[in-house]
């Protein structure tokens, strides 16, 4: 048996707190003899699997802490019936939902299953269109919903509680696919099928070991449910989340002399990259991964949740090389996330562009990059943007906050880059540095022309005061 093959409650008991669990009451259902199609020995098949599993469903629920965060967890039993779903795993599940908005908690379901129970025909289908109104319903409570990916997670399983989950973490080399291992083409390629492909796919955020995923889980839970008090049926009212402190500048003080120089400093291999900001901001932080549509930008955004003094904020940090659609995607997702939460957003700007190859264009930059500007334009929440070294255009501009942007010393921000402006212009090499001072680009400059509110020096200090622009 594989790792990740664990009965319910073992995974119940290697993600929990000791003795944290309690079950929640099954709702009462009375079934007809052999279920809703009368299929023949159906009653005999559910009682081996409860003799067998112990169980009298696929599904486990009830509420739990998760490394002191309280949560719902629904953990699915393979061994009863391949965790299939039927009409009484979708009472179950509904019960379960309703349950968390009623105590404002998290939902975790601990998905293994191969899909919807054939002896119960389009009824079991149907619990399938349940737990996506469930889901929804939870969504719009404000609650976030992470699944974890065991295995195997196929079918309709995988295409509610796991795809349709805010977050998706998966156990190493488990069977992830709508399409079943006995249902999909003889020809394919079994590796497609599986957690790491999926990853790849930018269809889940992590693979995370058996004996990492109790603190994998126990930070999502706590920095996604935020620091109010979640627990109570009848909270007070969340105060509205406050802007993200401004983070201080890490490299330069001094200002640039000319536009050319911004550029040049903006450009430079020794200057602070996101990396660094981040981990000079956060405590601690965890990632998203993908768009949840094929793609995937590892390399050119940092998405993800962070600790910051306390308080939970969200961030999207370019890293200084052209965004691709899939990066562009996957900020979007994240904002939208952030919002829904009422998680303040953090937003570093550093390209030199949006990637502009015809790979590019054929995934959809354009959508991509408007997903972009709707997502922050439609922010109920603040974001704050601090831009930290190349602003190169509308692939800049779209993660920055209008009317919240602020500077460093190392940073420009151009409609163009000044030798593709002289390009257009039709001047002369030497004439590129002329060029970059008429864009007024450096940082004093666009403090100057209301593009940005102001500098942040390497203070040690966040929220620095905007510098006065020197003379030109």
């Amino acid at each position: 048996m594989p790792d990740q093959r664990r009965t319910a409650r073992e995974v119940l008991a290697l993600v929990t707190d000791d003795d944290s669990f309690t079950e929640l009451p099954p709702p009462a259902r009375e079934s007809r003899p052999d279920g809703p199609l009368g299929w023949q020995g159906y009653d005999a098949s559910r009682a081996r699997a409860a003799e067998r599993t112990g169980e009298v469903e696929s599904v486990v629920c009830g509420t739990a802490t998760v490394e002191g965060t309280r949560a719902v967890l629904i953990a699915f039993e393979f061994g009863f019936l391949g965790g299939s779903l039927g009409e009484r795993t979708g009472d179950r599940l509904e019960e379960a939902y309703a349950h968390a908005r009623e105590h404002l908690l998290p939902v975790v379901p601990l998905i293994a299953t191969g899909g919807s129970r054939m002896q119960e025909g389009m009824v079991a289908l149907t619990q399938l269109q349940r737990v996506a109104r469930q889901s929804a319903l939870t969504r719009a409570a404000g609650l976030p919903q992470i699944a974890v990916l065991r295995d195997p997670t196929t079918g309709g399983g995988w295409a509610t509680l796991g795809a349709g989950a805010d977050v998706v973490l998966a156990l190493p080399g488990v069977q992830v696919g709508f399409a079943g291992s006995r249902v999909r083409p003889s020809d394919a390629d079994p590796a497609a099928y599986t957690a790491e492909a999926q990853l790849t796919a930018g269809a889940a955020d992590a693979v995370v070991r058996p004996q990492d995923l109790k603190g994998a889980l126990g930070r999502w839970l706590r920095l996604l449910s935020g620091t109010d008090d979640r627990t109570s049926p009848s909270p007070s009212p969340a105060p509205a989340p406050v802007p993200a402190p401004v983070p201080a500048a890490l490299a330069a003080t001094d200002l640039p002399a000319t536009g050319w120089a911004a550029v040049q400093r903006a450009r430079s291999p020794e200057r602070p990259r996101a990396h660094a900001y981040l981990d000079a901001y956060f405590t601690t932080r965890v990632h998203i991964s993908g768009d949840r549509c094929g793609g995937t930008d590892p390399d050119g955004i940092l998405c993800g949740f962070g600790e910051h003094h306390g308080r939970t904020v969200a961030f999207a940090a370019q890293t200084g090389t052209g965004t691709r659609p899939a990066g562009y995607r996957t900020a979007a997702r994240l904002i939208r996330l952030a919002d829904r939460l009422g998680v303040p957003v953090l937003t570093l700007v550093d390209t030199p562009g949006a990637a502009n190859d015809a790979e590019a264009e054929r995934q959809g930059a354009g959508a991509a990059i408007a997903e972009v500007f709707g997502a922050v334009a439609g922010a109920r929440v603040p974001v704050t943007t601090l831009v930290i070294g190349e602003g190169g255009s509308g692939g800049a501009l779209a993660l920055a906050a209008p009317d919240n942007t602020w500077a460093t010393p190392d940073s420009y921000f151009s409609v163009i880059a000044p030798e593709l402006a002289a390009a257009i212009l039709k001047r002369p090499k030497e004439e590129i540095e002329n060029t970059a001072d008429q864009l007024r680009i450096r940082p004093q400059d666009l403090v100057e022309l209301g593009v940005v509110r102001g500098i942040v020096q390497n203070s040690g200090q966040e929220g620095a005061p905007a510098t006065s622009p020197p003379p030109p």
